[in-house]
């Protein structure tokens, strides 16, 4: 399981989330690794980035379930640089979705600029379902992009929606043949470095800087609701009913 970046081409970086055996899940150490990853390419020459998934079957399930799940300060913090929460952030993602998109993968999918779906992936935020607070942005973010209604039919009944319907409803900009996705995607980050990195970042940063200024305003009270639900019991049972493999019963 790792966080791996590769460069194509001078200015264009691509970054893979690579845990294929639990569909591209993030332990808490591949958050921190992918936390430092977006720091030095923001030092650093690239120009635009794609984001990935490892393999076929997913993005990114979002955070491991079966490890670490407090969410004390220091542990949000790195959650947060990770999914790019509340940071304003100067270099654009394109995000290539491979495959299903799920709780975490949809939270840092939000983060990104520009997207494309294989037809096969999915998307959803489930974390109702199993008595999880969704933490990672979700809350404030997917409101903002994909309007009021969407963004609570999304969070509130926990279902997943097929590519087409992502495209739909606006958290994807189009669906790409699978064999064609990365294709678009390092055409699309090499149209994008081709033009002034100057005025590129600048217009990044203004919007980033206005939804990462919305974001640390309601931090207090995201910090506040989630320690409510993890402190109850009805996510010890969400949690215990999610590693067995069975529907949750919610007395």
């Amino acid at each position: 399981m790792e966080i791996r970046v590769s460069d194509h081409g001078a200015h264009v970086s691509v970054v893979t989330i690579d845990n294929q055996p639990r569909r591209n899940a993030m332990t808490r150490a591949m958050m921190a690794d992918l936390a430092r990853l977006w720091e030095t390419l923001e030092r650093g020459p690239c120009r635009c980035i794609v984001l990935t998934g490892a393999g076929e079957r997913a993005f990114s399930s979002g955070a491991d379930v079966s490890g670490d799940l407090s969410a004390d300060p220091e542990i949000a913090r790195i959650v947060n640089d990770a999914l790019l929460k509340n940071r304003t952030y100067t270099k654009p993602i394109v995000a290539a979705v491979n495959g299903d998109c799920i709780g975490g993968g949809v939270e840092l999918l939000l983060s990104t600029d520009v997207r494309a779906s294989a037809p096969h992936a999915r998307f959803g935020l489930p974390e109702v379902r199993w008595s999880i607070y969704p933490f990672g942005g979700a809350t404030v973010k997917l409101v903002q992009q994909i309007g009021y209604v969407h963004a609570m039919e999304l969070l509130l009944t926990a279902k997943l929606v097929d590519a087409s319907e992502a495209a739909r409803i606006g958290l994807v900009n189009r669906v790409v043949a699978a064999d064609a996705l990365m294709p678009w995607a390092l055409e699309t980050a090499q149209a994008i470095a081709s033009n002034s990195p100057t005025a590129v970042q600048a217009v990044k940063e203004q919007i980033s800087a206005t939804i990462a200024d919305h974001a640390r305003s309601r931090e207090a009270l995201e910090q506040q609701l989630g320690d409510r639900v993890r402190g109850s019991e009805h996510f010890r049972e969400g949690v215990r009913a999610f590693l067995e493999k069975r529907p949750p019963n919610y007395p």
